[in-house]
């Protein structure tokens, strides 16, 4: 080979390496995060809503609640490398949001609801390298955690409550769907109610939906209208149309006795009614802490996948809200006596509503 060519070869090789080691250089870049640590250093975490919406002021609100608490401890961004959600307006769009979500590399990927578990479960199987969450349902897959709370013990204590401020001696409670979640929710409700008072009657309904506000409205009309004074519902997005009527109520008339128990958030803010408020109070089913919980146990390395993790009373994943003075002292007393009672363990709440004989 002459001087000349093999010149013009190196100076091929050499510039064939600049332009390898400037791509290199900028993978690292693409790699390093705002504040200058590489991908590895941060854990990302998302969620896919069920057709709720993550504005339900309710489920969803409360583990988006979650997952932003997580990315503002951890200094995380909304969007790709840190936390974000997709909103999932009906069942056929549950699959497709859930790939979308492996498909940007989140670390973590829940789904929330009791409805994602058919496409969490098929997801997983076909993603054994990716860790998922599910809330409200048991999967069997061992890269998913399922969270699962004791909402029947949260329910009795708002059983004592509304039994207590009750002044008609009719209560009512508003399901979504008739599924073992919601019927958790009964059967606490139920149970609480027949503790303190167990002669009042509470009228019991179920709209087939979470997310239509009118059917909830509907069921509230129906209840108020037949001497229900309050009412508490597990109903999702379709709880606010129970929030609608009581507060149309409670303008037209301002005397009205009319209140709402609201569930899985503090609903207190859905209750002004001018200067009033219709909101008794709030069960609090703290789905924040556990999504952030589970978050955090995965980005130390200790994801609980194939584990069941139940939250109840005993470790403050439900309670009961702030009443803002709408109940009086005593009774606050007497369901923070029933709650110690069940978190020691000194009373079972049933999970199941009692058959019909």
């Amino acid at each position: 080979m002459s001087k000349r060519k093999f010149g013009l070869a190196l100076s091929m090789v050499l510039a064939a390496g600049t332009i390898l080691g400037a791509c290199g250089t900028d993978k690292a870049k693409d790699k390093e995060g705002s504040t200058g640590g590489t991908k590895e250093d941060t854990f990302s975490i998302a969620m896919v809503t069920d057709t709720g919406g993550v504005d339900d002021k309710s489920f969803n609100q409360s583990a988006w609640k979650g997952i932003q608490d997580y990315g503002k401890e951890n200094n995380l961004e909304k969007g790709d490398g840190g936390f974000d959600y997709l909103q999932s307006k009906e069942d056929a769009e549950y699959m497709p949001n859930l790939n979308k979500l492996v498909q940007r590399d989140f670390d973590l990927i829940l789904g929330v609801g009791f409805l994602l578990k058919e496409s969490i479960d098929e997801i997983a199987s076909q993603r054994p390298d990716n860790k998922f969450a599910l809330v409200d349902e048991v999967s069997d897959m061992p890269n998913v955690a399922s969270l699962m709370f004791k909402e029947q013990e949260g329910a009795f204590l708002a059983g004592v409550a509304a039994a207590r401020m009750s002044k008609s001696g009719k209560i009512g409670f508003v399901g979504g769907m008739d599924i073992p979640v919601i019927e958790r929710f009964e059967a606490g409700f139920l149970a609480g109610v027949a503790a303190v008072k167990p002669e009042l009657k509470v009228d019991v309904q179920y709209t087939g939906d979470f997310g239509k506000a009118e059917l909830g409205k509907a069921a509230a009309n129906r209840m108020y209208s037949s001497g229900v004074d309050i009412i508490f519902h597990a109903a999702g997005g379709t709880g606010n149309g129970v929030f609608a009527e009581a507060k149309e109520r409670k303008k037209a008339d301002p005397n009205a006795y009319v209140w709402v128990i609201g569930v899985d958030s503090d609903q207190y803010d859905e209750g002004q009614v001018g200067d009033d408020n219709i909101t008794l109070t709030s069960m609090l089913k703290r789905v924040d802490i556990a999504v952030k919980n589970t978050a955090d146990l995965a980005a130390k390395g200790d994801f609980p996948g194939g584990e069941v993790t139940t939250f109840g009373l005993a470790d403050n994943g439900i309670a009961l809200a702030d009443s803002h003075g709408a109940i009086p002292q005593e009774v606050l007393d007497e369901v923070d006596e029933f709650t110690k009672k069940i978190a020691d363990g000194e009373i079972e709440v049933p999970e199941f509503r009692a058959k019909k004989k």
